[in-house]
């Protein structure tokens, strides 16, 4: 598969021309549903992103009693993204009908230069467009990026509860390497985290996770 480039591109995984969307989305009352389209991010994705962050970042934890999270605006996202292009760190969006619907990145795993060929990452879905195969999009299409920017190893962190998540990171080809416990606490309760792993380069394999369930 090819790198994608800054303009809009079709869910990889998929036999079909370049420049043509594939379809995701399940059909509603007959209806044919608008394809989901990856491109890279611009600034002009950035408020619709921050929305998105916003709302799972007020809604994912619960109460927060006396803790007040650092601020984050427009500007710290601009900068965060600039300073992954930087890094050649890919910053990816999907749109429907022109619309960002999610987004999904990849940080470097730890500063140090040791760690410099291993990223995390990170998808967030808007929450009115859930299970509608935004995730199954973005992240192939990331592993995709990572590994043609040079990347060896990539790295993910799902809430132990997200049987959805960790089915999809599975059929993508990671693998869970740890199990912290307790680390989280959403809701009154406190909750684990599954540590995955997955190669990416020719150790990696060309796993096509857009069709599994």
């Amino acid at each position: 598969m090819s790198a994608m480039t800054d303009s809009s591109m079709p869910v990889p995984g998929m036999n079909q021309d370049p420049g043509v969307s594939q379809d995701l989305a399940s059909p509603v009352s007959g209806t044919l549903p608008s394809p989901i389209v990856l491109r890279h991010s611009n600034d002009e994705d950035v408020p619709a992103m921050l929305d998105i962050y916003r709302h799972h970042i007020g809604h994912g934890v619960g109460n927060l009693g006396t803790f007040v999270p650092t601020p984050f605006d427009i500007e710290d996202l601009k900068a965060r993204r600039k300073n992954m292009r930087k890094h050649k760190l890919p910053h990816l969006v999907a749109t429907i009908d022109g619309v960002v619907v999610g987004y999904a990145y990849a940080v470097l795993f730890r500063k140090r230069p040791a760690y410099r060929f291993t990223v995390k990452h990170s998808i967030y879905i808007h929450p009115d467009r859930l299970h509608r195969g935004i995730g199954r999009a973005l992240l192939p299409a990331l592993i995709q990026e990572c590994a043609a920017a040079g990347f060896r190893q990539m790295i993910g962190y799902v809430d132990s509860s997200n049987a959805a998540s960790l089915r999809l990171h599975e059929a993508c080809g990671f693998r869970q390497v740890g199990y912290l416990a307790a680390v989280a606490f959403r809701f009154g309760k406190w909750t684990d985290t599954v540590m995955l792993q997955r190669a990416l380069g020719p150790e990696g394999g060309q796993e096509d996770c857009t069709h599994k369930p």
